[in-house]
């Protein structure tokens, strides 16, 4: 079952798809659960991009996912998709805010599971999630696919030098129909999340494709390397052959949502293993 549902975040709505995990039966528990109560993923849309996704990327992924036991949350950030508002409006410390908005009130449903709460972050979601974990403990763990590394840069090199100088010129400027502001770019200098990656101590799925073009596939490499220097936390990568930044194809996709379910499997079987050890 899927519900559409408005998060309020201060007087700006936040506009939000719910999907409840699939049940194995009438009246039986939903897969996956431990004591009644089930895994959350709460979906970070990327820039000025929307809780549906290029090509129901995040659509399909929410349902694959739930079909699996977990429950969804996607939502459109502030200015995005049917969210009012105005983009970028308080930088990435609001899109910050807006996340863990969104997680007070997954949290708050009675069958979430506390203790296995993800945040998955695409290209600028994925920077706004491993930003939103390292401050916020009730995220246990990171699914970051094509993540920005350096959000002033990659955002810079995205939307065209040009763009910048006319919004530090003339107060804003306009890109694909979106207002930038010079606020919103300064806020993007200030956030570098390699160096907010030891802050979180939960494991990290990272997924990127080989053919992106939009964000460096090195990124993935050089992430998986600063996650596995942390003293806490596992760090596992998957490279996606051929696919782009938006995992275009049908094949890309299914590899993505494969590999991700894949992964989120396997590492609850091995924290169930260790902590078993442990008693």
């Amino acid at each position: 079952m899927e519900r559409a549902i408005t998060i309020m975040y201060g007087s700006t709505e936040l506009k939000a798809s719910l999907h409840y995990p699939i049940q194995t039966g009438e009246g039986k528990d939903v897969k996956g659960n431990q004591g009644g109560h089930c895994p959350l993923i709460v979906i970070c849309h990327g820039f000025i991009g929307s809780r549906i996704g290029v090509d129901r990327l995040f659509v399909n992924a929410a349902r694959q996912f739930a079909a699996a036991g977990y429950m969804v949350l996607r939502f459109d950030y502030a200015g995005c998709g049917e969210s009012t508002g105005d983009y970028g409006e308080g930088g990435l410390n609001a899109m910050i805010e807006q996340t863990r908005v969104v997680l007070d009130y997954a949290l708050e449903i009675d069958y979430v599971d506390p203790n296995r709460v993800s945040l998955l972050g695409h290209s600028l979601g994925g920077a706004v999630a491993l930003l939103t974990a390292a401050q916020d403990r009730r995220v246990k763990t990171l699914l970051l696919w094509s993540a920005v590394a350096h959000p002033f840069n990659d955002i810079l090199r995205i939307v065209g030098q040009s763009t910048y100088d006319h919004a530090v010129q003339y107060g804003s400027a306009d890109y694909m129909g979106y207002s930038l502001r010079p606020s919103f770019f300064e806020s993007l200098s200030e956030h570098q999340p390699f160096a907010q990656i030891r802050k979180f101590t939960g494991d990290v799925f990272l997924a990127h494709g080989t053919s992106d073009s939009v964000i460096p596939t090195d990124y993935c490499s050089l992430y998986q390397k600063l996650f596995w220097m942390r003293s806490y936390g596992q760090c596992d990568m998957e490279l996606i052959f051929q696919a782009d930044h938006t995992y275009t194809t049908g094949g890309s996709k299914r590899e993505l949502y494969d590999r991700t379910l894949e992964w989120l499997t396997y590492n609850e079987k091995r924290k169930r293993e260790w902590h078993n050890w442990e008693i």
